[in-house]
């Protein structure tokens, strides 16, 4: 009887000592190797853009800014169309996101595509979806918790807060109009043209941004939608929303 219930004991010992590992390798070791890897990435975009020739955009003098009056069709009005960006490379990144309300040291590279290795390395763009800047719907998709936590905060984001992006040859600013929307993972309608829940009536130029909920679960998804209220070519310098 005793060398069962040893063995049951060392048993359960063993048990429970997986189960911290594999909490601590979720909760923080994850989190460290993801953090690398981004940075790795945005290095890597960096590089690229430093070896590039810059090309000008339209309005190099300054910013292309919405007038903020709704169109008839009840859109914000958009930006004159900046330049259409190179195709994009499945699982490679192509521009870097940042949300100031995040904290002004947050930035995360966004790559093609929203499979599972993709999102490991940073945020992930719909590959249907509209192309930044363009007409369409921009959408992207990150983890609320592990690989980095980028999207942690979430929940925090409020309407007319700043998502910018820049694929080293312009930056683009968008404004959050509505959110965040909780809805369920089968609801792919909110990353359509015009998503109908967005409030959205015409086409524009928009954004939609996607993570899980509730923090630790992926039961359900949260959404915000934004249009693109900005441009200017990096030569001018940061926009006014990423100036402290």
């Amino acid at each position: 009887m005793r060398v069962v219930v040893r063995t049951v004991s060392e048993l359960c010992v063993t048990v429970g000592t997986v189960i911290v590992l594999f909490v601590v390798y979720v909760l923080f070791w994850t989190g460290v190797r993801a953090d690398t890897v981004m940075d790795d990435q945005i290095d890597q975009l960096q590089e690229q853009w430093a070896q590039s020739a810059m090309r000008p955009s339209p309005g190099a003098s300054g910013a292309s800014r919405a007038s903020g009056a709704p169109q008839a069709s009840g859109a914000p009005q958009a930006p004159a169309t900046p330049p259409g960006p190179a195709p994009y490379t499945a699982d490679k990144p192509f521009a870097i996101m940042y949300i100031p309300r995040l904290g002004f040291t947050w930035n995360k590279p966004v790559l093609e595509g929203t499979a599972t290795g993709t999102l490991k390395k940073g945020l992930g763009h719909y590959a249907n979806t509209a192309r930044l800047g363009q007409k369409g719907n921009f959408s992207v998709a990150g983890h609320r918790r592990t690989y980095g936590d980028p999207f942690k905060d979430f929940p925090r984001l409020r309407r007319g807060d700043a998502v910018v992006l820049t694929d080293g040859t312009s930056w683009f600013t968008y404004r959050i109009d509505k959110g965040p929307y909780k809805t369920v993972p089968s609801d792919i309608e909110v990353i359509d043209p015009v998503p109908r829940k967005s409030g959205y009536t015409g086409e524009g130029r928009y954004l939609t941004l996607t993570t899980c909920d509730p923090e630790w679960g992926h039961s359900h998804r949260l959404i915000v939608w934004a249009h693109l209220d900005s441009t200017q070519p990096v030569e001018a310098g940061k926009p006014k929303a990423l100036r402290r």
